[in-house]
């Protein structure tokens, strides 16, 4: 497994994997359903949401295979697909100037990637920050549709800073 540490600013309160050549834009795949799994998916492209609208740590992890599945002290757990066709894999924040984004090699092909979420249990004043987490994992395997493993429940976010965007605010860069 390679495992890499990130700090991303999850501006609109997102991120993205992608395939590095991937064109698209995730402002029609943020519908009702996406926005509640906090995962939008199209072809070559993973938006990520996260709980604030603010830099966020990120373990990225690359496998041979599918890793356990080990969701205790995860608040949410969501799988996708992922065709990676390039070998190439970003991961950005939402405005990133993406020539600068993280790039990882992996071998072309079908991924599925899983995204644990951690809930934010501690605030600062004046919401700069917080323990929140997110862990994405990749490995080969067959393309899937979005699906949620493990719900997270309002009670676990703290207002006002959660993935709840007021009619009319940007869901895509």
């Amino acid at each position: 497994m390679r495992s890499s540490q990130h700090r991303l600013f999850a501006d609109y309160f997102q991120f993205y994997i992608q395939d590095e050549p991937a064109k698209g834009n995730l402002g029609e795949a943020w519908n009702r359903e996406a926005v509640e799994r906090m995962l939008a998916v199209i072809p070559g492209v993973v938006g990520i949401g996260t709980f604030r609208n603010w830099h966020v740590p990120v373990t990225l992890e690359v496998h041979d295979g599918e890793p356990e599945g080990d969701h205790s002290g995860w608040d949410h757990v969501v799988e996708c697909g992922l065709r990676v066709a390039s070998g190439r894999i970003v991961i950005a924040g939402c405005t990133d100037y993406l020539p600068d984004a993280v790039r990882i090699e992996v071998t072309p092909g079908n991924y599925l990637v899983r995204v644990s979420f951690g809930a934010p249990t501690k605030l600062s004043d004046d919401g700069l920050d917080a323990d929140e987490r997110y862990r994405v994992q990749l490995w080969p395997g067959p393309p899937i549709a979005p699906r949620v493993l493990v719900q997270r429940s309002p009670e676990q976010q703290p207002d006002p800073v959660i993935w709840n965007p007021a009619p009319g605010t940007p869901t895509t860069c």
